[in-house]
């Protein structure tokens, strides 16, 4: 350079040299690499931020635990630390050496490091030379305490079979590293291979499957329980001349085959090939003992969890049947996703039931717990719901009797622990495929929700019980409501609402938004539903970006096929009608409330908030009247018609009574008598039409007229004249 001029900046510099930078905050998780740095990793050459996991898949993990204790010693002693690390790519295949220096900080308050270091490449000394016969990764002068400490840890973290083998084939040990590595199980009187490497695929073929009498290392360690050290070819020549051909094609120069033994029990043999002579010296069997018996530990522990894995998957097969057959007119899709625990079935299930009349039953319930008994109880509850539905029964008794029978499996021994004393929510319904009814009973379960043609979404509140087992008297009331062509039912467990700190209000509001969103067809759907609580489903993820389910979540969805659904073969059209039905009877005056929030809901979109206070106002006003003045009960009808911007809205109340309202004149004290008054003002259309046996009261509100505040009547549009009763 000459005099004067400017200095290149530092990333300039440091990119010359081949040298990256990075930056890692341990309270975020989150590590910032330079283009260099990323280059190094295997990752694409621009500045990147990574998680602390994406990093660690790079790294070898014995490495990666070594790099947490540097820190820890550089800030303690106040000095640089520096670490080499071997890089691997997708395959768990080193492909480079990096070495890193850095400067560490530790906060106090956040207890949290700040890192900030560089890396860059290195030159990996051949094993045997004696800079790689003192080295434990590279030229990484440590003991062999260290390393051994390093190995049990990153075994101990292993969680599957596949993950141990990957750790035992990275391990570099203290002196001399084995570049052929090979694991033997045992099956019946035979050897078998569990995994390998250093070799070409199908290398293991002769190796398979062979009888443990045969005249080769591994079988003898089983047999005997005790290590073969073998230093040279002519050693194995003149020891398994029998094998020694299946074994001299690779070239290898000394081998160790050692028992993996756990309880005293000999489950297979760890084989470790060297490319170079080795002596094992006593503190070099000292090493390679200690490892097999670490990896023993870890292959028995991943053992026991994949086979407790397989033991749950077939259980949760078992107990989760599949849909049954198509239906005429109906599709049906269903899912369940259990809780991220370690036991991956619970006590929530779905299941769709035949009925002799020609009918189906769709069942989803909940038995209290995520553990064994959960299951257990969940198992046999299904197996009681589904004989008593095929008995013949109807909703409110198939309810009973389930709610009794499990009563008496768990509350019904004086000598059982109060801990194992559950109960279960549940949902019935019993579906016409033809006309579309729904008979639905509940047992303290979420109430269903209705995807409507036009995509707007009602919670469809129902008569319900207490949960199942807790009072085997207990009465479960039925409620009927009809699916019309082009509408989806949603049921579903608590999982998919209360989960991710959601209560039962904003849950319903994220599944009310992904219904009404949703174009696609009814699996789609389904698979929208559970991926927007969780994410895609991963049970095998761990660390800090594990997916931890807080609940098991289990779906239901009806669709009765027609237009505006997604369940058959006709495009999606949104229809320009859409209504609600419900009933208020003379016992159930709360549920006034309940018609007054699906008027709500059915309006949610409408242009005048003030016309949507009006016609909740005036249908709290007829419903009341009904309650009031009369023996009836009442039948609510509200429908949207039209365009927005230009629909028309009526809402309609049916009562058995034949008496007629009649407008009054109250006073200014009077607490009644000013119901018609109220819909002669409000309303834009309204009026009395008698049936053949009671009357139906009715209003319209049109939505052109909102936007000019315009109201009032234009007069009665029905016929009848306001005779007999009442009208609060």
């Amino acid at each position: 350079m000459r005099t004067g001029e400017a200095l290149p900046a530092v990333g300039e510099v440091l990119a010359a040299l081949a040298t990256g930078l990075w930056h890692w905050n341990t309270a975020t998780g989150l590590v910032t690499v330079d283009a260099e740095a990323a280059r190094l990793l295997g990752l694409p050459a621009e500045q990147s931020t990574l998680s602390q996991a994406q990093v660690r898949a790079r790294l070898h993990p014995v490495d990666w635990n070594e790099i947490s204790g540097v820190i820890q010693l550089a800030v303690a002693e106040g000095t640089l630390g520096e670490v080499r690390v071997r890089i691997m790519d997708e395959r768990g295949r080193v492909v480079r050496v990096g070495r890193s220096r850095f400067h560490a900080s530790f906060d106090r308050k956040k207890r949290s490091y700040e890192v900030t270091g560089s890396l860059q490449e290195v030159t990996e000394p051949t094993p045997g030379t004696p800079a790689g016969r003192t080295a434990v990764t590279g030229d990484w002068r440590r003991s062999r305490e260290a390393f051994l400490l390093d190995a049990g840890r990153a075994l101990a973290e292993a969680r599957s079979t596949a993950e141990v083998l990957r750790v035992a084939a990275g391990l570099s040990m203290p002196g001399f590293s084995p570049d052929g590595l090979a694991v033997f199980g045992v099956t019946g009187d035979r050897l078998t291979i569990i995994g390998h490497h250093g070799h070409q695929p199908g290398d293991e073929s002769p190796f398979s499957h062979m009888a443990l009498d045969t005249d080769y290392p591994a079988a003898e360690v089983v047999r005997t329980g005790r290590a073969v050290y073998l230093s040279s070819p002519e050693q194995y020549k003149d020891r398994y001349p029998v094998t020694w051909p299946l074994a001299a094609h690779f070239n290898r120069q000394s081998w160790a085959f050692l028992p993996l033994t756990v309880a005293g029990r000999t489950m297979g043999a760890w084989m470790a090939a060297f490319a170079y002579p080795v002596a094992f010296t006593p503190d070099e069997r000292s090493v390679l003992t200690t490892v097999a018996r670490m990896l023993a530990q870890a292959l028995s522990r991943a053992e026991a969890t994949e086979s407790a894995q397989e033991l749950t998957d077939g259980l949760q097969r078992s107990m989760l049947p599949k849909l049954g057959p198509e239906i005429p007119g109906m599709s049906v899709a269903a899912r369940y996703v259990p809780t991220g625990g370690g036991l991956q079935v619970g006590g929530d299930w779905y299941d769709m039931i035949p009925l002799p009349n020609g009918r189906f039953a769709l069942v989803i319930g909940d038995v209290q717990g995520h553990d064994v008994r959960a299951a257990g109880l969940m198992g046999q509850l299904r197996i009681a719901l589904r004989a008593y539905a095929s008995e013949g029964h109807r909703p409110d008794a198939v309810l009973s009797r389930a709610s009794r029978f499990l009563h008496g499996m768990t509350f019904g021994s004086v000598d059982e622990d109060p801990s194992d004393l559950r109960f279960a929510t549940c949902l019935y319904v019993e579906v016409d495929p033809t006309t579309g009814l729904l008979d639905i009973a509940r047992a303290g379960h979420p109430d269903p929700a209705i995807r409507m043609t036009d995509g707007t979404v009602l919670a469809r509140p129902t008569a319900g019980g207490l949960p199942l087992g807790i009072d085997p008297d207990a009465d479960y009331p039925t409620t009927r409501i009809t699916l019309e062509p082009g509408e989806t039912m949603l049921i579903c467990t608590d999982g998919l609402i209360e989960t991710g700190g959601h209560d039962l209000e904003t849950g319903w509001k994220r599944i009310r938004t992904i219904l009404e969103e949703h174009d696609g067809d009814l699996e789609e759907l389904a698979d929208a539903l559970v991926q927007a609580v969780h994410g895609p489903s991963s049970h095998h993820t761990t660390g800090p970006l594990a997916d931890r389910r807080e609940d098991d979540i289990a779906v239901l969805l009806l669709c009765r096929q027609g237009e505006g659904c997604g369940c058959g073969d006709t495009v999606a059209v949104r229809p320009t009608v859409r209504r609600t039905m419900l009933s208020v009877a003379q016992a159930e005056p709360e549920r006034v409330a309940v018609a007054r929030q699906h008027l709500r809901e059915l309006l949610h979109d409408w242009g005048s908030e003030d016309q949507v206070d009006s016609a909740v106002l005036l249908l709290s006003e007829m419903l009341t009247n009904v309650l009031v003045h009369t023996d009836a009960d009442a039948l609510l009808l509200a429908e949207v018609r039209g365009e927005p911007g230009d629909r028309r809205m009526r809402v309609e109340v049916t009562d058995t009574s034949d008496d007629l309202p009649h407008k009054r004149r109250p006073g200014e004290l009077a607490s009644s008598g000013r119901g018609l008054m109220l819909i002669e003002l409000l309303a834009d259309a309204w009026g009395v039409d008698p049936r053949g046996e009671g009357k139906s009261i009715w209003f319209e509100l049109y939505e052109s007229k909102g936007a000019d505040g315009a109201g009032g009547a234009d007069g009665p549009g029905g016929s009848g004249g306001p005779v007999g009763a009442e009208f609060a």
